[in-house]
């Protein structure tokens, strides 16, 4: 929350000359080189053809922003009270009574931006074009902060407004009070940046609570959003910073009262006085110690890996620290440290000695971030939404967050929350978005993502189907016969099943043997008729389902291989007549084996044993004779014939 919001207008005039003062010093932040980025998204003509055209067009925060999406709706523009500053007559006037809805243009000036916006909505409209009155470059539509009649409807309003130039308000204006149809697309699905799977965002925020509809908006926020941010950021889909604004105090007023109350580390770090009163409550110096210990909680529990821990210290402190109860302390918030085994010796360490007249680094580089670089502007608001570097506008509400948070994740990398049916709409759910899809295996290229739908051939059961994703998808592998065919023809009859997928293909569909046909319809061929089999003599050909029935005559038996008819059986005198020449083999592979030992083998076995034993027994020729005579006579001891 800025000073000039935070500080009553009535106080003393000293006050606001030292807020004055502050401001100018703080030039390079605020007033001289200060930039606020107006975040956009696009509108455009559909209708009539004429006007077509895309124009730029300023994101109001407050309200819901469909982040992610866009919306076609027809373009009304009231006949009285177009600036919308009182609520119009009758029960929701600007209704639709079609499927298209209706964007009320609205002119600028005279109330409230806000309060356009939920007049506008209260008549039944579902987003309103504010046209600007002057030509300026386009500006942030922002909500009173401490109106007294702001509190009862800022919170309820659940519709985008936008802010368009003057120009283009003025041709809309023109063609609808000519009585044309006037049909606009509003669109909100880049206006935020979608890199890759994971989201950076951070959130500007402060631990005071006495500061009005903005203090209680945030504190809420981060009560209900605490559940969702800690599931993402344990995933991995986010990684979240939590930031806080700090302001310093001119070197002139450093003695000042002021300053000492308001600031640390000699004037280099200071807050707003809660109460806007130096005498009574608690003290900007407070805030600012407070805004240093939940960095350092984010810092320490971020080394020990559970940084989502900020979420539970911060909505534990709002509960159990309020300043409403007067329990805004030093000593209350150790007690939520201790509670969440947070240790209190690195936290003091982390943030250092607040009456250091000297830097302070955690304090020193949330300044520096506070100022917009490249294309980033400064944070101006308090409290603000970063997310990929886009500041966020709208309603700091937990579902319209998560809005946001899941159109900044690339396309098919939104994580399981994304997909949610209380965030996004699927639009496989109709007529499977328009992409291919098989009815009888229920199987769809449609793929729904927070932004919308692709269509992309899926990968089930482990096969992976290959095509456009729009009209054609055909399965691819190995596997691809287990799902329901590869997309090729089967049919089942009397318990028999063919198909035309082949498990040793990765790709198309061929009939099996016995049908014909382009593999997708498969005819049984009648194999008798057409005589490609069951074509011998003896034969009797009859067609079945996937092939055919072949019969020989008598006890003969059908050959389909050779298309011919062998005995089935033999007589007896037959098997008989076979056994008596099986015998006959056999009795004759003995006998020659008997003549072999008989007259080969026993004669080689002598003649072995004499050469042995005339090694030790030398004869002479009588002695050879009497020998042989011997041995012609003891045939017992003859090993081998003398013949």
């Amino acid at each position: 929350m800025n000073w000039v919001v935070m500080i009553n207008k009535n106080k003393l005039l000293l006050l606001l000359l030292i807020i004055c003062l502050l401001l100018l010093e703080l030039g390079n932040i605020s007033v001289i080189n200060g930039r606020f980025v107006v975040e956009k998204n696009s509108v455009t003509v559909l209708q009539p053809y004429s006007m077509k055209s895309k124009h730029d067009a300023s994101i109001a925060n407050f309200g819901v922003p469909e982040y992610g999406g866009s919306m076609v709706a027809s373009v009304v523009y009231p006949s009285h009270g177009s600036d919308a500053c009182k609520p119009f007559p009758h029960n929701k006037p600007f209704k639709s009574n079609t499927s298209t809805p209706t964007i009320l243009l609205l002119d600028r000036g005279e109330c409230y931006f806000a309060l356009k916006a939920w007049n506008a909505q209260e008549a039944g409209a579902a987003a309103v074009l504010v046209a600007d009155t002057i030509d300026e470059p386009l500006i942030t539509m922002d909500s009173p902060e401490e109106s007294s009649d702001a509190d009862g409807f800022i919170e309820k309003i659940e519709i985008p407004s936008v802010l368009i130039d003057r120009e283009f308000g003025d041709r809309l204006r023109q063609a609808l009070k000519g009585g044309d149809d006037v049909v606009v697309k509003l669109d909100w699905s880049e206006s935020m940046p979608n890199p890759d799977g994971r989201v950076e965002y951070e959130l500007w925020t402060n631990s005071n609570d006495e500061c009005g509809v903005r203090c209680n908006e945030q504190i809420k926020f981060i009560s209900d959003f605490k559940g969702h941010a800690q599931i993402l950021e344990k995933s991995g889909y986010t990684l979240f910073t939590p930031h806080y604004i700090t302001w310093y105090c001119p070197e002139a007023f450093l003695l000042s009262r002021q300053c000492k109350s308001q600031c640390i580390n000699r004037g280099r770090y200071c807050a707003p006085d809660p109460e806007q009163d130096f005498g009574e409550g608690f003290e900007g110096k407070d805030v600012v110690i407070e805004n240093l210990r939940q960095l350092c909680v984010y810092q320490v529990a971020k080394s020990q890996n559970r940084s989502w821990v900020w979420w539970d210290f911060v909505s534990d402190f709002h509960i159990r620290c309020s300043m409403k109860d007067n329990k805004y302390s030093r000593s209350c918030a150790e007690g939520v440290l201790k509670s969440l085994r947070l240790p209190l010796d690195k936290i003091e360490k982390c943030m250092g000695d607040p009456e250091a007249n000297q830097d302070n680094e955690i304090l020193k580089n949330e300044q520096d971030k506070q100022i917009g670089k490249g294309t980033r502007g400064d944070v101006a608001i308090l409290p603000t939404l970063v997310i990929n570097d886009v500041q966020y506008r709208g309603k700091l509400e937990r579902t319209a967050v998560l809005m946001a948070l899941c159109a900044a994740f690339k396309e098919k990398t939104d994580p399981p929350l994304c997909l949610t049916a209380d965030i996004e709409t699927n639009e496989c759910l109709e007529n499977n978005g328009g992409c291919w899809h098989d009815n009888k295996a229920n199987i769809t290229a449609c793929k729904d993502t927070f932004r919308g739908r692709i269509c992309e051939c899926p990968l089930v059961g482990g096969v992976q189907y290959h095509g456009d994703g729009y009209t054609t998808c055909k399965a691819h592998g190995p596997g691809r016969c287990t799902i329901d065919s590869g997309g090729c023809w089967s049919e089942t009859r009397n318990g028999k099943t063919f198909s035309a997928c082949s498990v040793s293909e990765l790709s198309g569909c061929t009939c099996p043997k016995g049908f014909k046909g382009d593999g997708h319809q498969c005819d049984d061929i009648d194999e008798c008729k057409e005589k490609s089999a069951c074509q011998c003599p003896e034969c009797s050909c009859k067609n079945t389902w996937g092939g055919f029935d072949c019969k020989c005559g008598g006890s003969r038996l059908y050959i389909n291989e050779q298309d011919t008819c062998i005995e089935r059986s033999s007589s007896k005198m037959g098997w008989f007549s076979s056994l008596l020449v099986l015998a006959a083999i056999l009795a004759g592979l003995g006998s020659a084996g008997y003549v072999f030992y008989k007259y080969r083998l026993r004669s080689y076995m002598d003649s072995e044993i004499m050469a042995i034993m005339s090694q030790y027994m030398p004869l002479d020729s009588q002695n050879a004779r009497n020998v042989e005579v011997h041995n012609s006579e003891v045939e017992p001891l003859s090993l081998g014939s003398s013949v």
